[in-house]
């Protein structure tokens, strides 16, 4: 934190901004006595008994390591009001915060359970704990909905009830079901446990999971994701080392998300419906979306059939060259007997066939960038050096602007002091790296846009029904 924010609160960031502050990602701590109440709720006693056990063995797991990320000592207040949504909304103004939506810890670990008895239970107990507890909030806070994703038909019945039932607005979803390698399931069946890899319900699966994205466009919920790659089989998968495995590991499961939304044509197919991808910051975002273009270069259809296709190889000039340069190896005959070398990248079929983009949907460049400019946000952390790159158009193809929002992160081990958040964030624009406009898009327009595009009552009866409103109406004009 730079020296002269020392003694500033978030309080007193927020009272020089003429706009409200939303948090797009705050978090709550779930009891574990309160979840198992619940699951005995929905349930029963025998189902919750069965969860209680998961959870032991899950923390006991061979190779876990215990570490340390529940705020305690001089943090102890923050982690109380991470664990009590009412002493939650009593000190937002303390951090600067107007609005919050909140996330649950616990529900990033129901996020893997693969038991398709318990999943359903738990989900529903926990989505049923989430409206109780923020009953009578909803003024300055509303949580966050789990929703399975392993079965389209569970996903659905998931966000029919939250949103009739219980009233909630915001849902996050496992967006890496785990599943097990099937021959091992064949043959092997008792250690499918350990061969298990992720799979996305955005690409690869036809039309498996368009129900799913239809049923999200219906009932207004714009799907987030909150999914870090991290763990046995990935590349942060140290049993020893917690930060290893940590840096960087929401980005790469965001990234593997959005690849799957973008090149799976679910953006395309579903051109209003608008994705979150949390905790992972911007700067992934920059260089995926940069890079897209870089391969539309090289292998949209067109160049593909100019360039790659094998039909077009000139075998004579390649027999001209190996007579000029070629020794007693590479001769000019062995090559004209079999001029497709290497093998695997001379595959004889037509450039249709090996074209990635036309079946997502994209048949041309400007549709990569309307995907990112309209459908795509990006949850920021405040101390996240490098939030400034969505706003820097220069990076950018087309000069676009990326739609970063903050994510407080509130309740977690990475904020210490949950009223120095908005202090963090502020710094980007007292360092010259955000503009006062890019700050009320990064900390109010960006989200508003977001859920408000999704569902127009989102915001309403809150406390920042108005401006949002005012906001959507600009928006609107321009």
């Amino acid at each position: 934190m730079n020296a002269h924010a020392i003694g500033t609160t978030g309080a007193d960031i927020r009272a020089k901004l003429d706009h409200p502050v939303v948090d797009s990602d705050g978090h709550i701590i779930e009891t574990t006595f309160a979840i198992l109440d619940f699951v005995k709720q929905v349930g029963g006693g025998e189902i919750a008994n069965r969860y209680e056990k998961y959870l032991k063995a899950d923390s006991s797991a061979p190779g876990r390591r215990a570490v340390w990320v529940g705020n305690s000592g001089n943090s102890s207040i923050d982690r109380a009001t991470a664990m009590l949504p009412k002493l939650y909304m009593e000190r937002l103004d303390e951090a600067g915060i107007d609005f919050g939506i909140c996330y649950g810890t616990q529900a990033l670990g129901v996020l893997r359970v693969g038991d398709d008895e318990l999943r359903p239970v738990v989900y529903r107990a926990m989505n049923t704990m989430y409206a109780d507890m923020f009953k009578g909030l909803e003024y300055r806070l509303t949580p966050a909905a789990v929703i399975p994703m392993h079965k389209p038909e569970e996903a659905i019945a998931e966000m029919e009830f939250v949103k009739k039932q219980l009233g909630l607005k915001t849902i996050v979803m496992n967006t890496q079901i785990q599943v097990p390698h099937p021959k091992v399931v064949e043959e092997a069946p008792h250690l499918a446990g350990f061969s298990m890899a992720p799979t996305s319900p955005a690409i690869d699966q036809g039309d498996k999971y368009d129900p799913v994205w239809a049923k999200c466009v219906e009932l207004g919920l714009a799907p987030t994701c909150h999914n870090s790659s991290r763990g046995r089989g990935t590349l942060n998968g140290s049993p020893t080392n917690y930060v290893y495995n940590s840096l960087g590991s929401f980005g790469k499961g965001s990234e593997y998300f959005c690849r799957s939304i973008l090149l799976g044509g679910v953006a395309s197919r579903f051109p209003t419906l608008k994705f979150a991808f949390l905790e992972g910051g911007a700067a992934w975002a920059a260089q995926l979306y940069n890079s897209l273009f870089e391969y539309w270069e090289k292998r949209n259809v067109r160049a593909l059939a100019e360039n790659l296709d094998p039909a077009r190889l000139d075998v004579d000039l390649l027999v001209q060259k190996f007579e000029k340069y070629g020794n007693e190896y590479l001769t000019p005959e062995r090559i004209r007997d079999d001029p497709n070398h290497p093998a695997s990248t001379h595959l004889s079929v037509p450039p249709e066939e090996v074209d990635d983009f036309t079946p997502a949907g994209i048949t041309k460049p400007g549709q990569i960038r309307d995907i990112f400019a309209n459908n795509f946000y990006f949850g920021c952390e405040a101390d996240d050096s490098l939030n400034g790159i969505a706003f820097d158009t220069r990076y950018n193809h087309y000069g676009i602007t990326l739609k970063a929002i903050l994510g407080s992160d509130i309740g977690h081990w990475d904020v210490p002091d949950m009223t120095k958040v908005m202090v963090e964030a502020y710094e980007m624009v007292d360092d010259g790296l955000m503009t006062e406009d890019n700050f009320r898009d990064f900390t109010f327009g960006n989200i508003v846009d977001m859920h408000s595009s999704m569902n127009p009552n989102f915001f309403k009866g809150t406390i920042v029904e108005d401006t949002a409103a005012a906001y959507m109406q600009e928006k609107a004009a321009a």
